[in-house]
């Protein structure tokens, strides 16, 4: 078990970004704006929690991430395309990496929820809302919503939150009639991924996704980026420890959230979140790949 922080050198690529989780490379021959654009993304084993990068790695993160989001796609290939082709990554990264195209991004997040999770009780304790929209009285923490709601969010600058967001106010960003496709997505690949999740003993409770468009004028098919359904990308618990009411066994970085939360950590303090104990790091590692092996059948 070999720990990866990322920022590795690899012949024929330019490292041009380096983010809170991932490296993105481009070609060292490409030019910019051709039109077959591609890059290579590196999945390194760090965390973010709420925009902060926690300096302690979890050792065998990014493959694991990066393996179910490749299943992932497989999974929705007939609901969405997705941005990864089958170009071999090099081997300085193999099964932390995919080459993918290039895309123009959306400046949104997309999430969906099916079930009233931990960081929705403010909104709806206090007005009976999620992003102002109204749920039956009486839901406790943990409970299964009437119907999943699609729950679009602006990007917010570097290290500060995104901000939640209408539909309407979505549609101006975007576009009505892309936000209207990227709904419709949304919601097909979170029934989807329930379904899945669910014979597979996992509740899938919230998911965030990520769209963009050819990076080719004129082209404005939706595609999904990034990691899909993942640990990272979406809060999932055990069907067998279920119980609505209390928190659940999150199955993700939800884990470390709580943990770091409890430490008293203020994340808008200016200080950097502290070092997980190897205990945590050990939990979350198994948790990780406990969702990988119960999904797709592999460690």
């Amino acid at each position: 078990m070999v720990a990866f922080a990322g920022g590795v050198s690899i012949p024929g690529w330019s490292r041009i970004y380096a983010g809170k989780v991932r490296d993105m490379y481009i070609p060292i021959d490409q030019q910019w704006h051709a039109g077959t654009e591609t890059m290579l993304v590196v999945a390194s084993d760090r965390i973010s929690i709420r925009d902060r990068v926690v300096p302690t790695i979890i050792p065998d993160k990014g493959e694991m991430l990066t393996k179910l989001t490749l299943w992932w796609f497989d999974q929705l290939k007939d609901i969405v395309a997705t941005h990864v082709t089958p170009a071999q990554v090099p081997a300085e990264v193999a099964g932390r990496a995919m080459i993918v195209r290039r895309l123009r991004m959306y400046p949104v997040e997309c999430a969906v929820a099916g079930y009233l999770t931990d960081t929705m009780l403010a909104e709806y304790h206090t007005n009976g809302t999620v992003n102002g929209i109204r749920l039956p009285a009486g839901l406790q923490e943990g409970d299964q919503l009437p119907r999943p709601l699609f729950l679009p969010a602006r990007k917010g600058a570097v290290e500060a939150d995104d901000v939640d967001i209408t539909f309407e106010e979505f549609a101006y960003i975007v576009g009505l009639d892309v936000a209207r496709t990227i709904r419709s997505i949304s919601l097909d690949t979170y029934e989807r991924g329930h379904e899945i999740c669910a014979q597979a003993g996992i509740i899938l409770a919230s998911c965030k996704l990520e769209f963009g468009s050819s990076a080719d004028a004129g082209d404005d098919s939706v595609v999904l980026a990034d990691e899909v359904l993942t640990p990272d990308s979406a809060t999932l618990w055990l069907t067998d420890d279920y119980a609505p009411g209390r928190a659940q066994t999150a199955m993700g970085k939800q884990f470390v959230r709580r943990w770091l939360l409890n430490t008293g950590w203020d994340r808008d303090s200016g200080n950097p979140p502290p070092p997980l104990p190897q205990h945590l790091v050990n939990a979350t590692q198994e948790r990780y790949r406990t969702v990988v092996r119960m999904l797709t059948g592999t460690d």
